[in-house]
C-alpha cells in the first residue's frame, strides 16, 4: 500500500509544493522561510516516521500568519489523502512527551470529525520569526484539513521554546501511532470514517 501525497496549493498569498509519505523513515526537507516553523516541522516528522518535502514561498514581508496557516491546511490535506480509505489503522494516539521542564498531552482521533482543544500559554511574542500566537493556530488548521479530532495540553513548563518542541513532537508520535495498520477493517462500528 502507498500512502503517499504529492501537494500543491497556490493562492494570492503563498505558494507551496510537497510530498508526504506515511511509509518513510523520518526524513524531512522543509524550506517554509520561517526558520523555526522549520525546526518545529522537522521535528514532527521525525517523530512521527513519516517523509516530508515542503517549500513555501509566502508573503513574509506581510507577516508569517498566511505562510503558517496555509502550510498547515495544506499537510492536512495531504495527511488525509494519503490516509486513503482508513482501512485497519489504529485511529487514536496519545502521548505525554517531556521537554527538559515542560510537559505536553497530545491527544488523538482520525475520526473524520475535525476539532481542536488547546489548553496552554506562550509567555513571549514570538520564537524566532514565528509569532506564539500561530502555534495554537497551526494545529487548528492542521486538524481541520485532516478531519481530525486532536486534544493538545502544555501541563507546566516555563520555556516557549520547549513548550512548541513539545507539542509539534507529541503530534509526531500520536500521528505514528493513529496510522499504524493493526487490522483489515475499519476502525468504527459506522464501518466508515
Amino acid at each position: 500500500m502507498s500512502r503517499r501525497n504529492v501537494f500543491q496549493r497556490k493562492t494570492k498569498e503563498t505558494d507551496i509544493k510537497g510530498l508526504l509519505n506515511l511509509e518513510g523513515s523520518g526524513k524531512a526537507t522543509i524550506q517554509s522561510g520561517i526558520g523555526f516553523l522549520d525546526h518545529m516541522l522537522d521535528l514532527l516528522t521525525f517523530h512521527s516516521g513519516f517523509d516530508l518535502e515542503l517549500t513555501c514561498k509566502g508573503d513574509l514581508e506581510v507577516c508569517a500568519h498566511h505562510s503558517v496557516e496555509d502550510i498547515a491546511l495544506t499537510l492536512g490535506e495531504a495527511f488525509l489523502a494519503a490516509l486513503g480509505d482508513k482501512k485497519g489503522i489504529k485511529r487514536y494516539g496519545h502521548c505525554f512527551l517531556p521537554m527538559d521542564e515542560t510537559m505536553s498531552r497530545t491527544v488523538i482521533d482520525l475520526s473524520g470529525r475535525p476539532y481542536h482543544v488547546f489548553k496552554g500559554e506562550f509567555l513571549t511574542e514570538n520564537i524566532g520569526t514565528l509569532p506564539t500566537e500561530m502555534i495554537k493556530h497551526f494545529f487548528c488548521s492542521f486538524s481541520v484539513s485532516s478531519k481530525t479530532t486532536l486534544h493538545q495540553e502544555i501541563l507546566y513548563g516555563d520555556n516557549d521554546h520547549h513548550k512548541a518542541e513539545s507539542l509539534f513532537k507529541g503530534l509526531g508520535k500520536c500521528l505514528s501511532q493513529a496510522v499504524e495498520i493493526v487490522s483489515d477493517q475499519v476502525p468504527s462500528s459506522k464501518g466508515v470514517l
